[in-house]
């Protein structure tokens, strides 16, 4: 069965930091992209917040850069994301998804949602003093 698995969400403070993590079964990460993408309460899902592809490259929105950080191990089937400063913006469900890659077109680093034919079932991540 193909699926994923995300982990790690919780509680904390502003300022604080959480990591979350990514677990495949099914098929093997080093043909695929790993995204994250979160909820927040009353929104719409974010597009793309960062992608770890393949080809060992990632993609972080702007407005991340610096607070989260992507790393990913092959050998464990496992994609990790580091969220540092976390502030109570950040607070949705975030979920993982995987995509085969490259697609049709050659392309890594995919971010268009579609793409994203694996999904997780999310993991909470509140912050709050």
């Amino acid at each position: 069965q193909v699926r994923v698995v995300e982990s790690g969400g919780g509680s904390v403070q502003p300022g604080g930091s959480l990591r979350l993590s990514c677990a495949a079964s099914g098929f093997t990460l080093d043909s695929f992209a790993i995204a994250w993408f979160r909820q927040a309460p009353g929104k719409e899902r974010e597009g793309a917040l960062c992608i770890s592809s393949s080809d060992g490259s990632a993609y972080y929105q702007d407005s991340l850069k610096g607070r989260f950080s992507l790393s990913r191990d092959n050998a464990k089937n496992t994609v990790h994301l580091q969220m540092n400063n976390l502030e109570p913006e950040d607070t949705a469900i975030y979920y993982c998804a995987a995509a085969r890659e490259p697609n049709s077109y050659g392309d890594y680093e995919l971010v268009l949602e579609y793409e994203y034919t694996c999904w997780g079932q999310g993991t909470q991540v509140t912050v709050s003093s």
